[in-house]
């Protein structure tokens, strides 16, 4: 019989030539375990997914006992259900108001499409306007809004009457005009090395927009559910977009996403034609329970109290001259390196350590660190301690 490592290099479509092949039986916390004993302390969330660490006994709890119901009933927006129904009014509570109408999906790079075929429709404009070194996910239209022109030139062409600014220029948003349909900005860049624009930019952006009559859409797909510190990344900018898309970090390790708008701006999906978005599997009854149990969990354990705490502490325990700078807002972080040699060798001496890191794809060297929020002061020690080795043994001075 075929081990499971044989079968995935045989049969699973592969993205790179050097995966990382761990295999993982299971997981709970902040710990990934091997068949053979190995355990991970894991720095990176699944790329931002498990800000409520693996099998969190309250997001289990609600996916068995919605799976004692019914899963898969209808396409999205036909039946009245009470999983999407109460994440809706959940997510609402937590958004400024009039920002309560909720379309979901099933991934980050849907609600991308979605934001951007809404704003389309609804200001009956063409162009759309991003940003270098943006990153808003891997699907045609999305990949089209990506700021690195090395990870789609080979997909071209990609969608028409897309442009990209300068990322925190201020000069840059003269270029926002009457023929913009949207501005798509990550409130804060993740695979550009964790890059906070200024406050002032951001006002002047969300300004902008309002002047021309573009309409701002906020990607916190990377960014939200607490991951910076508070609910929503843009709570702490002092501005509020007219569309705002999640993922990720929202499902407590099931797949769900969803875009977020005003009810004037989403019924423009009801005619002109008629079911103007769609989709299957948006909305599925377990993913919703299993976000809503993790929105509570977050609500409920207080978990945005520690997050700037915890983001110090790692601030406070990586200090060495091979770490140039750390990066962060909250505990979405980037600790800075020489080269990507130089950190792509910690990195693999941590894993073999027992730390799970990574890089970003737009910033390869800097090492990520978006840890669940559930971490504790001493398992952060913990991790640091096992950076340092490794930076000791590729790095001298």
């Amino acid at each position: 019989m075929l081990s499971a490592r044989q079968l995935f290099l045989q049969h699973q479509a592969q993205t790179t030539d050097f995966p990382l092949l761990l295999e993982v039986e299971r997981a709970e916390g902040v710990f990934m375990y091997g068949p053979n004993g190995e355990k991970y302390l894991d720095l990176i969330s699944g790329i931002g997914v498990s800000n409520v660490g693996h099998r969190h006994p309250k997001v289990i709890s609600a996916i068995e006992d919605q799976l004692g119901k019914y899963l898969h009933l209808m396409v999205y927006g036909e039946i009245v259900q009470a999983p999407p129904a109460q994440l809706a009014h959940a997510l609402a509570q937590t958004l400024p108001a009039g920002l309560d109408n909720v379309y979901f999906v099933s991934s980050g790079s849907e609600a991308i499409e979605g934001a951007m075929k809404l704003a389309k429709r609804f200001t009956g404009r063409t162009e759309i306007i991003a940003f270098d070194k943006a990153y808003h996910g891997s699907t045609q239209g999305a990949l089209s809004l990506n700021g690195a022109e090395s990870f789609k030139r080979s997909f071209r062409p990609l969608l028409p009457d897309v442009n990209h600014l300068q990322h925190n220029h201020l000069p840059d948003l003269e270029k926002i005009t009457h023929r913009t349909a949207a501005v798509v900005i990550e409130t804060v860049q993740g695979e550009a090395g964790v890059r906070v624009p200024s406050k002032d930019y951001m006002k002047a952006l969300r300004a902008r927009c309002t002047e021309v009559g573009a309409l701002l859409v906020l990607d916190e797909i990377q960014c939200g559910f607490g991951r910076t510190g508070t609910f929503w990344a843009f709570e702490q900018f002092g501005i509020t977009p007219d569309i705002l898309t999640c993922a990720k970090g929202m499902g407590g390790g099931m797949p769900i996403g969803a875009f977020i708008s005003r009810q004037e701006i989403m019924h423009s999906f009801k005619n002109d034609p008629m079911l103007g978005h769609i989709t299957t599997f948006g909305g599925h009854p377990v993913s919703c329970a299993a976000s809503l149990a993790t929105l509570k969990v977050i609500q409920e354990e207080g978990l945005l109290n520690q997050v700037n705490a915890k983001a110090e502490r790692f601030k406070q325990r990586l200090t060495h001259p091979a770490i140039k700078s750390i990066r962060n807002l909250g505990l979405m972080m980037a600790a800075e390196m020489e080269s990507f040699e130089v950190l792509k060798a910690v990195i693999d001496t941590a894993i073999l350590k027992g730390v799970l890191t990574d890089w970003f794809l737009f910033c390869d060297n800097s090492m990520r660190l978006a840890p669940p929020l559930t971490i504790t002061f001493e398992e952060i020690d913990l991790a640091c301690d096992i950076i340092l080795e490794a930076i000791e043994e590729h790095v001298h001075f």
